[in-house]
């Protein structure tokens, strides 16, 4: 018999954890779709994040369900019945005048409510400054997990949600499971997804669930409503030509020709994040995982290096353009076309020659 010392087996990692859902959460099934609205307008993620849910019911063989939260009337209605177009199979609904103005607290009594009710396998959300709000609360009354800012999701060979964001300051992706727990719950920026198209269907199945709520249960009291006057200072997520700028281009005057460049071609202009940081472009005008995700059918990059922070929020582009003196850049390995030459140089002749070709009526045709 041997007298040596006996080796400690080696801990099982989070990789080795098996994916073996509790009995209680087995009664958990289809994909869910949080429908964001403001003052009857539907954020257009709501619908992106419908295309990636019915990938994702079709998968898994089971329902693809909307869930509409919003005031009684006209514009929570039209929102649940516009879903239908966008691929859901039923909605779920909760409408009641508490939650005529977004409130954390009523929105996340709403959603938990209906959540644990008839208990989604998967629940997705935008990440909007609403849908953010209401996710990591939602996630935290239910004692689940959230994994957030997804740029792709999928099911796993076991039925997993399988979602990958950028980690580590954006330098990898990683691919995050909710292991022992439901529903697993995502958040994807707006964009990220390709929207899906629009089919006109017959109304189906609607069930409405009762807010279950008085105004005396909630904190929060709206007293007026302050539209953000900055919101229309640009519309990146959803132009269809986009032209940016980074640090190649060596000073904020030099700027200013993406923004000649983006007037001539009736564009909206970008730029990266280092750009923001010293300044030179506002915050509402960044690209990329800190920024706006953004899936122009034609971008043109000046200057930028293209590091996966900035890859990862515009490799949605039909066309991406790069100019960079740097032919080891990395955006030349995900561009469709690189130039290697000084954007400064070559933005002005562009310019020159767009103003040349284009009248103001041909404009839109560049994208087309």
């Amino acid at each position: 018999m041997s007298n040596a010392p006996k080796t400690a087996a080696p801990a099982a990692g989070r990789a080795a954890t098996k994916k073996e859902l509790p009995e209680h959460f087995k009664a958990y099934k289809h994909v869910w779709v949080f429908i964001e609205q403001e003052r009857g307008q539907v954020h257009p993620v709501s619908w992106e994040l419908m295309g990636a849910g019915r990938n994702l019911a079709d998968k898994l063989k089971v329902d693809l369900a909307a869930v509409v939260i919003g005031p009684e009337g006209e514009a929570t209605q039209s929102a649940a019945t516009e879903s239908f177009c966008y691929g859901a199979d039923l909605v779920y609904m909760v409408a009641d005048n508490l939650l005529a103005d977004y409130r954390n607290e009523s929105y996340t009594k709403a959603l938990t409510d209906v959540v644990n009710t008839y208990k989604p396998e998967i629940l997705l959300l935008g990440a909007t400054t609403l849908g953010r709000d209401l996710a990591g609360s939602v996630a935290t009354t239910l004692l689940t997990g959230l994994t957030a800012d997804c740029t792709e999701l999928d099911v796993d060979a076991d039925g997993s949600l399988a979602a990958t964001r950028p980690t580590f300051g954006g330098s990898l992706l990683c691919t995050i499971y909710t292991l022992n727990y439901r529903p697993q719950m995502a958040t994807v920026r707006p964009r990220v997804m390709p929207m899906p198209e629009r089919v006109v269907r017959t109304i189906g199945r609607i069930v409405n669930h009762p807010l279950c709520l008085v105004e005396d249960d909630i904190v929060t009291k709206v007293l007026s409503f302050l539209p953000d006057r900055d919101s229309a200072k640009s519309n990146l997520a959803y132009a269809d030509v986009v032209v940016a700028g980074g640090l190649g281009l060596g000073s904020p005057e030099n700027f200013q020709l993406v923004r000649h460049l983006a007037t001539v071609l009736g564009a909206e202009y970008g730029c990266s994040r280092p750009l923001v940081q010293k300044g030179w472009v506002t915050s509402d005008r960044q690209i990329g995982q800190t920024g706006k995700t953004i899936r122009p059918k034609l971008y043109i990059a000046a200057g930028i290096s293209g590091a996966i922070q900035h890859r990862v929020g515009v490799e949605g582009a039909d066309l991406i353009v790069a100019i960079n003196t740097d032919r080891n850049a990395p955006i030349f390995e995900f561009a469709h076309m690189g130039i290697v030459t000084d954007a400064i140089r070559l933005l002005p002749a562009l310019t020159a020659a767009f103003r040349a070709r284009l009248s103001p009526h041909s404009r839109d045709r560049i994208a087309s």
